[in-house]
C-alpha cells in the first residue's frame, strides 16, 4: 500500500517536472518594403528564450486567406538579444493584397495563436 506522504511526493514531482510555459512569442514591430524582386518583411520579436530547448524558432508571412508566402527560420536561441530583428526578402505578394499576417513560433509552444496584421503601403 502506498502511504499519503509518498503519493504527495509523487504528485509534486510530476507537477514540478512539467515544463513551465513562458510568455508566447510577441511581434513587437514589423515593416514591409517593396522591391524589384518582391517584398522584404522585417520583423522584431520578443520571447523569453531560455536556451536550445525553448526559443523563438521562426515566423511566417501569410496572405489574408492563410496561404503561406514566406517562412523565416531562426536556427538558434537569442537569450542575450531581446528583442531581436530579422528580415526575409523576395516575398511575392499579389497586387490585390493590402495586408499580410505575421505568425511567430517557438520550439516549445509552437505557433502563436493570433497572427499580427501588417498593412502594405504600395
Amino acid at each position: 500500500m502506498i502511504g499519503p506522504a509518498f503519493a504527495l511526493a509523487a504528485t509534486l514531482a510530476v507537477l514540478t517536472a512539467s515544463p513551465l510555459r513562458a510568455s508566447p512569442v510577441e511581434v513587437v514591430a514589423a515593416t514591409a518594403t517593396p522591391g524589384p524582386k518582391g517584398w522584404t518583411i522585417t520583423v522584431t520579436l520578443r520571447h523569453a528564450d531560455s536556451g536550445w530547448d525553448h526559443y523563438a524558432s521562426g515566423w511566417e508571412v501569410l496572405a489574408p486567406d492563410g496561404t503561406r508566402l514566406g517562412y523565416r527560420e531562426l536556427s538558434h536561441p537569442h537569450v542575450e538579444e531581446q528583442p531581436f530583428t530579422r528580415s526575409l526578402s523576395g516575398i511575392v505578394i499579389g497586387g490585390g493584397v493590402d495586408y499580410v499576417l505575421i505568425r511567430p513560433r517557438c520550439t516549445l509552444d509552437g505557433w502563436a495563436a493570433s497572427p499580427t496584421r501588417l498593412d502594405l503601403r504600395r
